[in-house]
């Protein structure tokens, strides 16, 4: 019988106040999408960084035997073959290095042809034009300074490049692309929070005869705020079935349409998780906003 009468409360509400439920849902829907798209673009950032920063290596560009422009190798003549299995000897010697390896100027001229797709460009350049270098592979790439540092002042070294830095300037930007979709999504969930206690509070005032009525009874408190929590509820889990849609549909468009410019694809299990937490927290939203709001109408 009690069950009956809380559902029957729970309909009575949806349908006095529907246009503030489709706003409640939409709402939900929004913000807890925008909250998932956030976390799924963090998702995506931690993995891009961790593959690259296991790929980032330290490139030592040695002295060529002539027309080198670098102005460190005009009082340096280029390293004998002596000299540069000596200077790889000492580089695989230093703490932070891993791994070491030589690239001759006919290796770097077919490195530079594979990754070039510029015919022009591939005619004008020729073996001798590209510098030999040493690839180095860091234990720790954050921990590149000390070494770096040594390198560079290495006679026989034109420049040192650290492809982290150009890394991490990459990251920066997908980092502040990161934060602005997650400080979007935290206030259109606040934002759904205070829709969701207005509506509430609506419903409230409505049926002020009912629970009224219920309070002379004895109804108890948690007995006469239960069909208001339950509509809250609805609300949050079909907005987080509409959200749930809209992240799966930006997976497939979005970060599977990116696929060709990422070399790590975002898993279907992250986003599954993205949608459960999405869907908890929109349900917790409705739950906890109904709860405070009206705690405080019916107080007496």
């Amino acid at each position: 019988m009690r069950a009956n009468f809380i559902f029957s409360e729970v309909w009575i509400g949806l349908r006095r106040n529907l246009t503030m439920t489709i706003a409640v849902v939409v709402t939900v829907a929004v913000g807890m999408a925008l909250l998932g798209i956030g976390l799924m673009i963090n998702s995506q950032v931690g993995r891009l960084s961790s593959y690259w920063n296991d790929q980032v290596e330290v490139n030592v560009y040695l002295c060529k035997a002539k027309d080198d422009p670098f102005p460190k190798c005009r009082d340096h003549p280029a390293l004998s073959d002596e000299q540069k299995a000596a200077l790889k000897g000492e580089i695989q010697g230093m703490q932070q290095v891993e791994s070491v390896t030589f690239v001759d100027a006919s290796q770097a001229y077919k490195i530079f042809i594979a990754g070039t797709a510029d015919t022009v460009l591939k005619s004008a350049v020729k073996v001798g034009d590209l510098p030999e270098s040493f690839q180095i592979k860091l234990r720790d790439p954050n921990n590149y300074a000390t070494t770096v540092q040594t390198l560079e002042s290495t006679a026989g070294v034109s420049n040192v490049i650290n492809q982290k830095d150009l890394v991490d300037k990459t990251f920066g930007f997908l980092g502040k692309l990161q934060w602005s979709a997650l400080v979007i999504a935290l206030t259109m969930v606040f934002a759904a929070a205070l829709l969701i206690g207005n509506t509430v509070r609506l419903s409230a005032y409505n049926r002020r005869r009912e629970t009224g009525i219920m309070r002379l009874v004895g109804a108890s408190n948690l007995y006469i705020q239960l069909p208001f929590i339950m509509e809250g509820t609805i609300a949050g889990l079909i907005g987080g079935v509409f959200a749930a849609v809209l992240l799966i549909c930006s997976k497939i468009i979005i970060f599977d349409g990116l696929g060709g410019l990422m070399s790590v694809q975002l898993s279907w299990n992250a986003v599954s998780g993205v949608i459960t937490l999405t869907m908890i927290v929109g349900v917790l939203i409705c739950i906890l906003a109904s709860f405070i709001t009206l705690r405080r109408y019916l107080r007496v």
